[in-house]
């Protein structure tokens, strides 16, 4: 049974150039705005009990998704159908009278969520003990802090056990230490079989307390699925942006000279059991292979990969100039050589890599030619951050 269920949603804002234009358009019956699309052809659907994370720039629609599950904003086109009781943590201090106390803003907030003013009674000193306002709850709301806000906020949004609770970023801007009960209610919350949509920019969260994630892109739905595998395309997605952008470069030409001495037919990167890939594990043993022409007699090589993010990057390089136990030559021409290096856990988490094969002289100082294998993937996963280690542990007591 479905909790939650969006079908074609859309959202225009109509933009004005001046605020007089409104009344103009009124009175003149012609259009002088400008539509901004904010989210387009949104569908989706939540389980009962099953969380959905939502990521995703500032400004791709996020926050106004949201506001469209809750109520407080209708959609241009579309429909949202919600089953059961809906709470809602969205922006700072939303549904606060400023001029009323902390205790008097729980009775509105309860009252607008459809609870008896009888339970909220019950529920009122349950409320004040989660949120440790102490004194502050008889004060007025207007001379909180946003940490205050927030605590209250969440205390009341959980305490009323709705159905289906909507947490925006406001949750960010709390201590660490409240941050930390919040997360304990949301995960007992989840053990409720109650359905939760979060959506936030601590992707350790999304991962770790959703199902299931939606990834917007100027307000289109970029990818969903499992959290940690949208979770971990997103991240890539970003890594690759941070990168400082070059003119292409062509890798793979080489000197134009009269003589050549040897070529790179191929570089590509292969499982253990020899089958060419491009998408891996983490922490998977893959094979680095480049295959090379010796266009010379009596040719003295060294050989080298490098792992590129791209390139302009070499995350990593291993050369032959300093290994004793790898022949080197001389080699003759028209002989054919294929140089493999076993990488051992590779430990990328997430994002692509290009591995780089090339050939050089005795000096290791001059490269003959070097040539990029295919893109090579890396399968999402859980866990934070680009780089994953293979680790053990051991727990003593005493």
């Amino acid at each position: 049974m479905y909790s939650i269920s969006v079908e074609n949603l859309h959202k225009d804002f109509r933009i004005y150039n001046r605020p007089q234009d409104r009344l103009l358009e009124l009175l003149l019956r012609q259009p002088r705005h400008k539509l901004f699309h904010v989210l387009q052809d949104i569908s989706f659907s939540v389980m009962e009990g099953r969380s959905l994370g939502i990521i995703g720039d500032n400004g791709a629609g996020k926050s106004t998704l949201m506001k469209l599950l809750v109520g407080t904003l209708q959609p241009t086109s579309g429909s949202i159908r919600i089953k059961g009781q809906v709470a809602a943590l969205l922006e700072l201090g939303a549904g606060f009278h400023p001029e009323f106390t902390g205790r008097r803003n729980i009775y509105l907030n309860a009252a607008l969520l459809g609870v008896p003013d009888a339970d909220i009674a019950e529920m009122e000193r349950e409320i004040i003990e989660f949120s440790e306002l102490g004194d502050f709850i008889d004060r007025p709301v207007k001379t909180y802090s946003s940490g205050m806000y927030v605590r209250l906020a969440f205390s009341i949004a959980t305490m009323v056990r709705p159905d289906v609770l909507v947490i925006d970023e406001a949750l960010s801007v709390g201590d660490i230490a409240f941050q930390k009960k919040c997360v304990e209610r949301m995960n007992e919350f989840r053990k409720q079989n109650k359905t939760m949509i979060f959506c936030s920019h601590s992707m350790y969260h999304v991962q770790e307390l959703c199902d299931t994630a939606i990834w917007l892109e100027k307000g289109r739905i970029r990818e969903i699925g499992e959290s940690h595998h949208v979770v971990g395309n997103y991240e890539a997605f970003c890594n690759s942006r941070s990168v400082e952008h070059h003119e292409p470069l062509d890798i793979n030409a080489v000197e134009d000279r009269k003589i050549k001495d040897c070529r790179v037919i191929h570089t590509m990167v292969r499982s253990l059991d020899g089958e060419e890939i491009q998408e891996i594990e983490p922490l998977t043993d893959v094979i680095m292979e480049t295959k090379i022409e010796i266009l010379a007699d009596n040719l003295m090589c060294n050989f080298g990969f490098a792992i590129m993010r791209n390139l302009s990057e070499i995350m990593s390089a291993y050369l032959t100039t300093d290994l004793d136990d790898v022949p080197k030559g001389p080699f003759m021409k028209g002989e054919i050589l294929t140089v493999r290096s076993r990488l051992n856990a590779v430990s990328m988490r997430v994002g692509e890599f290009h591995v780089l094969g090339g050939v050089a002289d005795a000096s290791g100082l001059l490269w003959y030619e070097t040539k990029l294998s295919n893109l090579i993937r890396i399968k999402s996963n859980k866990g934070v951050g680009s780089v994953v280690m293979r680790v053990n542990w051991d727990v003593q007591r005493g």
